[in-house]
């Protein structure tokens, strides 16, 4: 699945929820369903700096493709790992470079977070984004 495909079934599977109420409920789901990062990752060196959460972050390549590591000591945060893991985990660099994340918009994320997750938020894309300048060629 590409990275468009992927943002479309997030899209459509969030159009049935009417309010952020819904939307959190859901985020907590998907942050209670995704798999705990490996320990080995969760160090000091794989902390994402300047978030209010502990978020830790990893990603290796393997046959052309960035695959992620990140987990969160806030379940709605790991919600919206879990949707970004979705998207770009398996896709090449250039492409998650240059992803334009509509999703975020579009399901309601940017509206009803608080500064506080909207700032782990963007922290998180920052990193997935400039992490992918080691694996270009």
């Amino acid at each position: 699945m590409n990275i468009q495909e992927a943002q479309e079934e997030i899209i459509n599977e969030f159009k049935n929820f009417d309010n952020w109420m819904d939307r959190d409920n859901e985020l907590i789901k998907l942050g209670k369903e995704l798999p705990p990062i490996d320990s080995k990752y969760k160090t000091e060196d794989n902390l994402i700096k300047a978030c209010q959460v502990k978020t830790w972050f990893h990603s290796t390549f393997k046959d052309g493709k960035v695959f992620y590591d990140i987990d969160s000591s806030s379940t709605i945060i790991r919600g919206i790992i879990a949707l970004l893991i979705k998207v770009l985990s398996g896709q090449k660099p250039a492409d998650i470079k240059n992803a334009d994340l509509y999703f975020i918009d579009k399901i309601g994320l940017r509206e009803d977070f608080s500064p506080i997750r909207a700032n782990s938020l963007w922290k998180l894309v920052n990193k997935i984004k400039s992490d992918v300048a080691k694996y270009e060629q």
